[in-house]
Formats: C-alpha cells, structure tokens, sequence
C-alpha cells in the first residue's frame, strides 16, 4: 500500500499576542535561549512583533498590543482565546506559564527512541 506524503512539513509558528513585547522575548531568550530572528517597529494597522527562533523549527511570533486589548483570563482554561497551549519537544515534561499567562507545555516524545 502506497503511503501519501504529509501536505505540511512539520510545526512552523505560534502567533501570539502580548501587552509587553520586550518582557516576552526576554523570557524566551532566559528560558530556552531563544533567539529574535526578526523584529519590526508598529506600521500603520499593523503592531510591533518579533520572531523568536526556540530551536528545532519552532518560533513564537508575537505581536505587541495595548493590554486593555487583550480579552479574556488567559490564567483560566478556556479563557485563552484559540491557543490553549503549545508544547515544545524535549527529554523530559512540565507545564508552565509565561509571563502573560500562557499555558505552555514541553513534553518529551511518547515514542521511545530504537536502540
């Protein structure tokens, strides 16, 4: 049987919003040493962001917004718009947040390695 080829090549981005753009990639450079790939000044209708390079073909894109903007309790499950949380392939699990309060997760793989 002929085994069809993905349509996507894999985990690209997650596309977030923040009050405190500045707080945020600090966080992920102390974090996971992540690594701002690209960052533009506010332009128009379009906000201040940067792309955090997390390694492994991950990045955050997060867009800096007024907090009052910001709608929903994102410390609540269900009250964190349509990103629950993303998780981050790793050796070992844990969930926590980050400084705005979103869930994040990193997980080892379920699939053990062949030896």
């Amino acid at each position: 049987m002929r085994r069809e080829m993905p349509a996507t090549s894999g985990f690209n981005h997650v596309a977030i919003i923040t009050a405190d753009l500045d707080r945020l990639k600090d966080f992920y450079a102390a974090a996971f040493g992540g690594e701002v790939t690209f960052e533009m000044a506010a332009a128009g209708d379009h906000p201040r962001m940067a792309i955090i390079d997390l390694g492994g073909g991950a990045a955050r894109n997060a867009f800096e917004v007024d907090g009052s903007t910001i709608i929903g309790d994102r410390r609540t499950q269900g009250g964190r718009g349509p990103i629950d949380h993303f998780a981050l392939a790793v050796e070992w699990s844990l969930f926590f947040r980050d400084p705005d309060g979103m869930e994040l997760e990193v997980c080892c793989s379920a699939v053990p390695e062949s030896g």
